[in-house]
């Protein structure tokens, strides 16, 4: 099974630049997508090219601001949306998959970014917190969790090209990264980082600077796994020669 991750930047402007074609190409069984920045209504019908695959939106109550989608290939899914905490689900950061078949839950996500104030980053933490109990609470209950998506955080110095310069920006700050281990005290695994220990790989790279050209960039885009599922997990690609986003997909290969 393939779960691909995808911080698209825009769902609308993403379609220009070969979605479409890379996604029938590729054919990830679920495809989990942030930052569409768009209703299912401002879509004109286009992601029903991708005919195999049954869709489901979640978008922020702002117009084209945050938002995640999901699409689905074949099997039984339960498909539910958002945190069930009203100041979180308004700005339209979760969709989440459950799977008793392939035995897991999947949420997929857009987190805060917390670089515009003290209080957007307040609200970040926050936001890792309410997800960490609910997680708590599933791991409690026997449950198998995936949490991917654009985390807006690196969390060690091999995950970002100039970590020193960037030790006091949001992304990088040491209350952000903290969140990152403590998720992995809580029964997760970075899939990625388990997998490959000492490589170099980016997700994000800014569009100023020729950035992605010079490979200047930082691994926002994730795979926290529950310990118990880290064995059926043989892979997971860093797909950066892929474009059309500041962000590129990523994937994870379940047995």
């Amino acid at each position: 099974m393939k779960i691909t991750t995808w911080n698209v930047n825009g769902f609308r402007a993403v379609l220009n630049k070969g979605f479409i074609e890379w996604v029938n190409e590729f054919q990830p069984d679920i495809l989990c997508l942030q930052e569409t920045k768009a209703k299912i209504e401002q879509i004109n019908d286009a992601h029903k090219q991708l005919s195999e695959y049954e869709t489901y939106w979640n978008s922020a109550i702002r117009p084209g601001y945050s938002g995640v989608a999901s699409f689905i290939k074949g099997g039984q899914y339960r498909v539910i949306n958002g945190l069930g905490i009203e100041m979180f689900d308004k700005e339209g950061r979760v969709i989440r998959i459950e799977s008793d078949e392939h035995n897991f839950v999947l949420f997929n996500i857009y987190f805060p970014n917390g670089q515009r104030d003290q209080e957007r980053l307040d609200y970040k933490l926050a936001f890792y917190n309410a997800l960490l109990e609910i997680c708590d609470q599933l791991h409690n209950e026997g449950k198998n969790i995936i949490i991917t998506g654009d985390f807006n955080t690196a969390h060690n110095d091999i995950d970002l090209a100039n970590p020193k310069e960037n030790s006091k920006t949001s992304g990088f700050l040491p209350e952000e990264r903290a969140w990152i281990d403590k998720y992995l005290e809580h029964r997760f695994m970075d899939a990625f980082r388990v997998l490959y220990p000492e490589d170099v790989k980016y997700t994000w790279w800014t569009y100023r600077f020729n950035a992605r050209k010079r490979n200047i960039g930082w691994r926002l885009d994730y795979f926290l796994v529950s310990e118990n599922l880290m064995p059926r997990i043989n892979k997971v690609f860093v797909h950066d020669d892929i474009e059309g986003s500041d962000h590129c997909p990523v994937t994870l290969f379940l047995d």
